[in-house]
């Protein structure tokens, strides 16, 4: 049986996310072959929540050409991309079954992506010297990182467009997923596939076609807030740019009540409210470096003209609180943790202690009882599941119990009971 591990976020499901599925099984040759995405939860790696709840993702995803959809816990979810990497591929290799793993790169010269993963990260020593000389000069760490790799990339006699492939987002999460396939499948058992991304940019804020970026996407939701949300103007916006069953699907759930559109402005507010209100927020997760004390001062000058609640976009927002120490992408999933209640302890765990089981259709469910004797952690396809295995497992217990505040914060945003995620049961297709 080929498995096609996928590592996705689908925020929302659009065109782009149905072509790699298409593409990774053309490029194995088997169109019968599974599919099975890892993908983020209630919040993403950006650090944001999604615009989706993680049960309606999994059903777009599922009549979208998946198997099978797992989720990735908070922690690794809402995190820089080397750790949200090792995370989902460490998920995906756990399950004992993924035969390939498929993603997303913005280059075609994949040779370029491979020498790189393969050479320049050999000397910690080396990259962590070259990587705090860049910190200490006041850039940002995303920033730095590039900077350092491409040094030891160019010390090493390696050529090619190395810029280009250091700054883009895309290529940055592929070298990580190659990093983490070199960390936790050292046998080199599992086949790598890499497709190059059609249309627009990773986070291009416009729908320049009918590759549009998710970013594009969620932009064009934003900007119907102001009339409620109103269903027939998303349709109309986001017609041509998502599989029109993905479309339905969101927009159904969301008539149909399973959620509401998150207000952006809100949550930022309420982020904002409990910053100021907390006596320390030094020790929760990407605080450091007086990121707490930049938040915290921030958050007691605010008005309701430096947050309007009309900011949905956060463009605002944004543009206030961003500087070229700290990225947008950096204070948002510190606000995500500081929220959750994630200090920097929950960072020592380095791979989910479980898999969730979020979706499946006929075909991925012969794959989940595959999984269910081949696992290396446990399988759980519902939160009670949790209950009766965390009492031997520190680790899972703590990731558990982050996810499920992660969970209640997330389905306060979607306007439903924030312990709605006790009743949550796989999403299954027929």
């Amino acid at each position: 049986m080929r498995v096609i591990g996928i590592v996705a976020e689908f925020n929302p499901f659009h065109n782009g996310h149905g072509y790699l599925i298409r593409k990774a099984r053309e490029i194995v040759n088997d169109p019968r072959a599974i599919v099975m995405p890892v993908m983020s939860g209630f919040f993403t790696q950006r650090g944001l929540p999604a615009i989706c709840p993680p049960s309606v993702r999994a059903r777009q995803a599922l009549l979208c050409g998946a198997d099978v959809v797992l989720e990735l816990p908070f922690s690794f979810s809402c995190a820089p991309s080397s750790r949200f990497a090792e995370g989902a591929i460490s998920e995906l290799i756990s399950t004992g079954v993924v035969t390939d793993i498929a993603f997303g790169i913005d280059t075609g010269d994949t040779e370029l992506l491979k020498k790189v993963s393969e050479s320049c990260f050999d000397d910690s020593g080396l990259l962590d010297s070259k990587l705090n000389g860049y910190i200490s000069t006041g850039i940002s760490y995303p920033k730095a990182r590039a900077l350092a790799i491409k040094d030891i990339a160019e010390s090493k006699g390696i050529s090619g467009d190395l810029d280009a492939l250091l700054s883009s987002p895309n290529s940055i999460l592929a070298l990580d997923y190659l990093l983490a396939l070199k960390k936790f499948d050292k046998k080199n058992r599992i086949n790598i596939i890499m497709i190059r991304r059609e249309g627009d940019g990773y986070h291009s804020s416009e729908a320049g076609s009918t590759f549009a970026s998710a970013t594009a996407l969620r932009n064009l939701i934003s900007e119907t807030a102001q009339g409620g949300f109103k269903r027939s103007e998303i349709a109309s916006k986001l017609t041509g740019l998502m599989p029109d069953i993905s479309l339905g699907v969101m927009l159904s759930q969301n008539s149909g009540g399973v959620f509401s559109f998150p207000d952006y402005a809100s949550y930022i507010r309420d982020c904002m409210l409990t910053a100021s209100a907390s006596s320390s927020i030094d020790d929760n997760a990407y605080m450091s470096d007086d990121l707490s004390g930049y938040i915290r001062n921030f958050a007691k000058d605010i008005r309701p003209d430096t947050l309007p609640g009309d900011d949905q976009g956060l463009k605002l927002f944004e543009d206030r609180i961003s500087t070229k120490r700290y990225t947008l992408s950096r204070i948002y999933r510190a606000l995500a943790s500081l929220m959750a209640g994630q200090d920097n302890s929950y960072l020592d765990i380095k791979r989910p202690p479980y898999i969730r089981v979020l979706g499946f259709n006929q075909e991925g469910k012969y794959c989940l009882k595959i999984i269910g004797k081949c696992a290396k952690i446990p399988v759980i396809n519902r939160p009670s599941d949790c209950l009766e295995l965390q009492s031997g497992n520190e680790e899972l217990r703590k990731i558990f119990e982050l996810d499920m505040r992660a969970a209640s914060a997330g389905w306060k945003l979607y306007g439903k009971d924030t312990a709605s995620e006790w009743e949550a049961i796989p999403v299954i297709v027929k």
